[in-house]
């Protein structure tokens, strides 16, 4: 079987398909399939004060975080902008935390310079731990075990499969689907990654801004693109009204994918005031194509999160 490897981006270098992209998704979808992440960045934070003191830092509620429950949560900064998203699972002694390629100095670095008294030890555990996904979710495996534990998750399915049932669920990713302004509010973070009823920490006087007046200045939307152009848009290019060089920036593309029914999508973070149905231009020139508006699922405000900690 041969391996398509990604050839640029966060992700350049890991499996993007294995030579039938389509039957991959419909097999990751049925469960039948298993995506290698093992190019994610892992980070252990271990210490008797280890839930507590990531309930500080981050945007999630982790006190009461049951082992072997994954929960998100998000690093903000002090205006609210997402710095950091994390997937994360604690295990009774220590939490992983699967983030994104390329920002694992930066976050180690945050972490350490905030432990002061704190009872925890941040290192990178990339080197010992892997990252694999299935449609039941995360799992993190020995590394040394990765390939035979692949192997019997289910057939492979690469990062093509993986990120196109993303993009159709409405899924962001930090860096592909985000920009250094984006608040979570824009993104449907409040609910999966962000609750409301905890106390402070850095960047909450936004989140609650936002979300008491329920205008967030942008919001993500799903394209689906006019599929007779061989090229899907590229990421970050302008979405318009005419596609003109003239014409008013509304937002720009996130992530493209060719999905196995939906044919070519994109997520797009867009000014709020475009309304659903709306018939946009993604790109510009040559390489424009139309683009009608989706709104994407987004997580109840307010609810218990995956954390597991009802509000009061």
């Amino acid at each position: 079987m041969s391996v398509v490897p990604v050839e640029s981006g966060p992700d350049a270098g890991a499996p993007w398909h294995y030579g039938d992209p389509y039957a991959e998704q419909r097999a990751l979808q049925a469960g039948e399939a298993v995506v290698d992440l093992s190019h994610r960045p892992v980070v252990r934070v271990a210490g008797a004060d280890r839930l507590t003191w990531l309930h500080a830092l981050t945007t999630q509620h982790l006190t009461g975080l049951q082992p072997g429950v994954w929960t998100q949560a998000l690093i903000l900064s002090p205006h609210g902008h997402v710095e950091h998203h994390l997937d994360l699972v604690d295990d009774g002694e220590q939490v992983l935390a699967h983030i994104e390629p390329g920002t694992i100095p930066a976050l180690l670095a945050y972490l350490r310079s905030m432990i002061f008294w704190a009872d925890v030890v941040v290192e990178d555990a990339t080197a010992d731990v892997a990252v694999a996904r299935t449609a039941a979710g995360d799992r993190l495996v020995p590394r040394a075990d990765l390939v035979p534990t692949l192997a019997a998750l289910g057939r492979p399915a690469g990062l093509w499969a993986a990120e196109a049932l993303r993009v159709a669920a409405g899924q962001p990713r930090l860096g592909l689907d985000t920009d250094h302004r984006t608040i979570p509010a824009e993104v449907g973070w409040i609910g999966p990654a962000v609750h409301l009823d905890k106390g402070c920490y850095r960047g909450q006087e936004t989140v609650a801004r936002v979300h008491n007046l329920g205008r967030p200045p942008r919001r993500l939307v799903l394209l689906h693109l006019d599929g007779s152009t061989a090229q899907l848009p590229a990421h970050g290019s302008a979405v318009t009204a005419d596609g003109s060089p003239q014409g008013r920036p509304l937002g720009f593309v996130g992530t493209a994918a060719r999905h196995h029914e939906l044919g070519p999508i994109a997520l797009a973070l867009v000014k709020r005031t475009v309304e659903d149905g709306a018939t946009l231009v993604a790109g510009s020139g040559d390489d424009c194509v139309a683009a009608a508006v989706e709104a994407v699922p987004t997580a109840t405000v307010g609810v218990p999160t995956t954390a597991g900690h009802p509000p009061n």
